[in-house]
């Protein structure tokens, strides 16, 4: 259904192809496969396990006719490659978050049916961000039952697209637009008041948190009396140290690295790779020969996800 449903255009093809040239493999063939191939490349590497989930824009890219049975077909999909090989792969549920009280179904039904992790969102909802109080219940039922949700770039809001990247379409996607779209959905998150409603909610954002460790001392110090003014119970850096989790996904940069585990620490940071839209062999490469105590390494590598995730 989803095949059918999203279309490609001519940017995108490029990429995918220009893309798979440089890592030597289709990107859409590896996309698809969840099983033999997926197992060689992670084996070659060294990866014992890979969280999976649905792709971008997911089911945030359709209304409620669509999106309903194509999150239900997605998961019940990665349910069954996870039960053929229960060690080696976990997942994210795909929410139908057009009907948010579909996407609450669902959360619940694959985090205790179907043994879900969390659940991945690919940013906003056909362009409306998921601070909208009719969404909460969403996060509500993720604190509930104890898992994250992986907040994931998709193409940003159409109106950022036309204004900031109308004929600079290569600038709207993974190089800035992704990162953009993204971290500022999470603030809206933040400023919203979502953390103090349900403070136990912890999001993942890859790409080692979307710039926002970057900028998060400016960010507290130019918002902390909006923040107040707003009644919100913590100043804005604490959100971040408290409700945010990154992971390392695509960001193969040591001082982009380094930056963020002195802002965020050790025990906040997810090893993640991104295939097959990254390469196995540069995420790994990367991670081993950062200089880290084999304690922080551990944490990093396995341990934050083993307690984060259930694994």
């Amino acid at each position: 259904m989803y095949r059918e449903k999203v279309g490609a255009n001519e940017y995108r093809n490029f990429y995918l192809s220009s893309r798979g040239a440089v890592m030597g493999h289709d990107i859409m063939a590896e996309n698809l496969d969840l099983g033999a191939s997926r197992l060689k490349h992670m084996d070659a590497q060294g990866v014992d396990v890979q969280v999976l989930s649905f792709g971008s824009p997911g089911a945030q890219g359709f209304g409620a006719d669509v999106a309903i049975p194509m999150a239900r077909d997605a998961n019940d999909r990665l349910f069954e490659a996870i039960r053929k090989h229960p060690a080696r792969f976990a997942g994210f549920a795909a929410l139908p978050t057009a009907d948010p009280k579909a996407a609450v179904d669902e959360l619940e039904r694959c985090v205790t049916q179907l043994g879900f992790k969390g659940a991945m969102i690919h940013s906003h909802q056909q362009g409306e961000f998921l601070d909208a109080k009719k969404y909460w219940p969403v996060w509500e039922r993720a604190e509930r039952l104890g898992v994250p949700i992986y907040l994931h770039p998709a193409l940003p809001h159409p109106q950022m697209v036309q204004t900031y990247f109308e004929g600079y379409e290569e600038l709207a996607r993974a190089p800035w637009g992704f990162a953009v779209d993204t971290s500022c959905h999470f603030l809206r998150l933040l400023f919203s008041g979502l953390f103090d409603a349900y403070p136990e909610l912890t999001i993942i954002l890859g790409h080692l948190g979307e710039m926002l460790p970057f900028a998060m001392h400016r960010l507290n110090d130019h918002s902390l009396h909006a923040a107040k003014r707003r009644g919100l119970k913590k100043a804005p850096i604490q959100y971040l140290r408290d409700n945010l989790v990154v992971t390392t996904s695509g960001n193969w940069f040591e001082p982009a690295f380094v930056c963020t585990l002195l802002a965020l620490g050790a025990d906040n940071i997810l090893f993640a790779i991104d295939w097959p839209y990254e390469s196995n062999k540069d995420g790994m490469d990367f991670f081993r020969k950062l200089s880290l105590s084999d304690a922080d390494k551990e944490k990093i590598a396995h341990l934050n996800a083993e307690r984060l995730l259930r694994l």
